[in-house]
């Protein structure tokens, strides 16, 4: 059966974005490249199988932060961080409240814009990856959300061993939450973690 998952690298505290994103510092001023760089960029022979596996669905969702830092009115000329072919190769969701003509890039992608909400994106995901998984790909606060929906089926987070003090964090405003743990591998760089939702015992716990 087809899951709804969701990737973020965070730090030992948590901390997952700054709160001052720019396009000078996509992460924020405080983050910037230091969740991602060792694991990701540096060393990615250490965790290739989790990198590939972060864009291995049938479609997608963001958060408008991950696409890109305007806010208010469209910047049309914008189209995202990841240049003319961006790494997800199928259609992606942007959560909005300003709609937007699709977005259509090389290598496959489409961003459409979604103004009625999470649960609304979900569908036309669900819709579009037909058998695949569907990826909650970030930031912080859109993976926030559909959490405190309950409607991630497995979270993986991404552990750097460095502590940020400020910043976004995994968890804030969500809900008490009930995971099972299913992996976890460890590299110099990051600690990998997944966990499934655990429904039926929560839901025993509740009556």
């Amino acid at each position: 059966m087809p899951l709804v998952t969701a990737d973020l690298a965070v730090s030992l505290d948590g901390v997952a974005a700054g709160r001052d994103q720019s396009r000078e510092h996509p992460f924020g001023v405080h983050v910037g490249e230091r969740l991602h760089a060792a694991w990701m960029f540096e060393h990615p022979e250490d965790s290739q199988a989790e990198i590939d596996a972060i864009v291995d669905a049938g479609a997608f969702i963001m958060g408008r932060n991950m696409f890109g830092p305007d806010r208010g009115e469209w910047d049309l000329d914008w189209q995202g961080w990841w240049g003319p072919e961006p790494p997800y190769h199928g259609p992606v969701f942007v959560l909005a409240h300003r709609p937007r003509p699709d977005l259509v890039m090389e290598g496959g992608t489409t961003f459409s814009f979604v103004t009625d909400g999470p649960t609304a994106a979900l569908e036309r995901a669900r819709t579009a990856a037909e058998d695949a998984n569907v990826s909650i790909a970030g930031g912080p606060t859109t993976t926030n959300a559909f959490l405190a929906l309950d409607l991630i089926d497995e979270l993986r987070l991404h552990v750097v061993p460095l502590t940020l003090g400020e910043g976004i964090r995994i968890f804030d405003g969500v809900p008490g939450l009930n995971l099972t743990p299913t992996s976890s591998r460890t590299t110099p760089h990051v600690t990998h973690l997944i966990w499934r939702a655990d429904r039926r015992q929560l839901h025993s716990l509740l009556g």
